[in-house]
């Protein structure tokens, strides 16, 4: 299978997020970017006890032994209700989401959570310790609008199946659990907001265990939020993470009033919104290897092609060598732990032969695409398969992966956000598993209940 034809690269295939015009007809559109002001349910720590030990990384990056391992910190901790389990053992589905929100309501009832007094935008910042980054935006209700609209840009596809799962747990629970994550190009009402809440005392001050420090505060006054609501309107949106979510909630926005429900809490969903150019994520590659493939063989594949050049000095070299080769064009660099080379240079007739002729040249120009649409099928004769080329987000991970398989570490440059924004801003998808925007945000320091609107 080529690139072209793999549903996770091409863009075509599965799109769970789009939601039959039958069941649209009835369902409000804004004309902007509205990101309104919520009253969010939050952990008592009188009553739950360390925030330290009741939050959670999303629900899309635990596995099983994660799961046990936040289960096992608090009775308490929100993987409860991200991830549920049937009481009974059983492996009923529709009892783990009925647990879940016999779980939230039984929260509510305790005093675990309690909803905040005031209507409020929430000022979210998630600071770095040791590097001193710091990613800080808004937490608000966001009014939900189709990717058609060219107002919230998704950038990669979706697959049925999590978007099934996620919307009968949000159905069940009648709560958004987490929020989905954009950023945009600000400067502004917003952004200034943002920046003034330092003069201020947030309502939490924590060290989590991911080794960030969190803080929030709540942005109440009626003029700084009518400030804010005006500057966004003309902007447009990047999801940075949590397309399925986002599917998840338009889906469950069309079946509301599709049976008739009307407007209703449905037609928002809870959004950390980031200005990328002022308080804005770390991006990164994401690498990929290609297992029982000989780094050297594919450095001699792909000189039919590229420009390709071994490296004295091993990975750390490599991966300077990269980045000062990102910065004049396509580049990458192959290892199998001993030994790298970069691949630099694409020849142009051979690569405009390959990719679709489709496909804008914002999409031609990614990293991304000219790997998985040059380099594996038509330079080294692989299907463009996740079997065939695996992934890993850091690259101590791809070098352990292509030596544990006798295989070859892919190595590439984060994508910069501008890239992400010029594709999904002319309604294309990117290949899969194209970038990682980090840090995520932390799941269970606020809930958005529907009671509470």
């Amino acid at each position: 299978m080529t690139a072209g034809s793999d549903p996770a690269s091409s863009g075509q295939g599965p799109q769970s997020s789009s939601v039959p015009p039958s069941l649209r007809s009835s369902v409000p559109s804004p004309a902007g970017l509205v990101l309104l002001p919520f009253r969010a349910l939050r952990y008592d720590a009188a009553i739950a006890g360390d925030l330290a030990a009741l939050t959670s990384p999303p629900y899309d990056v635990i596995d099983a032994d994660g799961v046990a391992a936040l289960e096992a910190a608090s009775e308490h901790n929100v993987v409860r209700l991200i991830l549920p389990r049937d009481p009974s053992g059983d492996s009923s589905d529709t009892d783990r989401y009925v647990a879940a929100r016999r779980t939230l309501d039984r929260w509510r009832s305790d005093g675990t959570l309690r909803p905040d007094p005031e209507l409020a935008l929430y000022v979210y910042e998630q600071a770095h310790p040791t590097t001193g980054h710091a990613q800080r935006g808004l937490l608000g209700a966001l009014a939900l609008t189709p990717a058609e609209d060219g107002i919230v840009l998704p950038h990669e596809n979706t697959m049925a199946g999590p978007v099934s799962d996620r919307l009968a747990l949000y159905t069940a629970v009648e709560a958004d659990l987490e929020p989905i994550f954009l950023v945009y190009d600000g400067g502004g009402a917003a952004s200034d907001a943002v920046a003034a809440v330092d003069a201020r005392t947030p309502l939490v001050d924590v060290r989590l265990p991911d080794g960030l420090r969190h803080r929030l505060w709540a942005l109440t006054d009626e003029d700084t939020l009518a400030a804010i609501a005006a500057d966004l309107h003309e902007r447009k949106a990047l999801i940075a993470d949590g397309h399925h979510r986002y599917a998840t909630y338009l889906q469950r926005q069309a079946e509301r009033h599709a049976a008739g429900d009307g407007p209703g809490p449905w037609d928002h969903g809870l959004t950390f919104l980031v200005d990328a150019t002022a308080f804005g994520p770390e991006v990164h590659p994401i690498h990929r290897v290609v297992p029982g493939q000989a780094a050297e063989e594919l450095a001699e594949l792909a000189s039919a092609g590229m420009h390709v050049q071994e490296l004295p000095g091993g990975v750390a070299a490599a991966l300077d060598e990269l980045a000062a080769a990102g910065a004049k064009g396509t580049a990458f660099a192959l290892t199998d732990g001993a030994r790298a080379w970069l691949l630099s240079q694409p020849d142009a007739a051979q690569l405009t032969a390959s990719l679709p002729a489709v496909r804008s040249e914002a999409w031609k120009a990614l990293d991304v695409s000219v790997l998985h649409g040059f380099v594996v099928p038509t330079l080294w004769h692989l299907a463009d398969t996740v079997d065939t080329v695996g992934y890993e987000h850091d690259v101590d991970a791809a070098v352990a992966a292509a030596r544990r398989t006798g295989g070859t570490a892919v190595l590439l440059n984060p994508t910069p956000v501008t890239a992400v924004a010029a594709v999904a801003g002319g309604g294309e998808r990117m290949p899969r598993k194209s970038t990682l925007f980090t840090p995520k945000p932390r799941t269970g320091l606020v809930i958005r209940d529907y009671r509470d609107d």
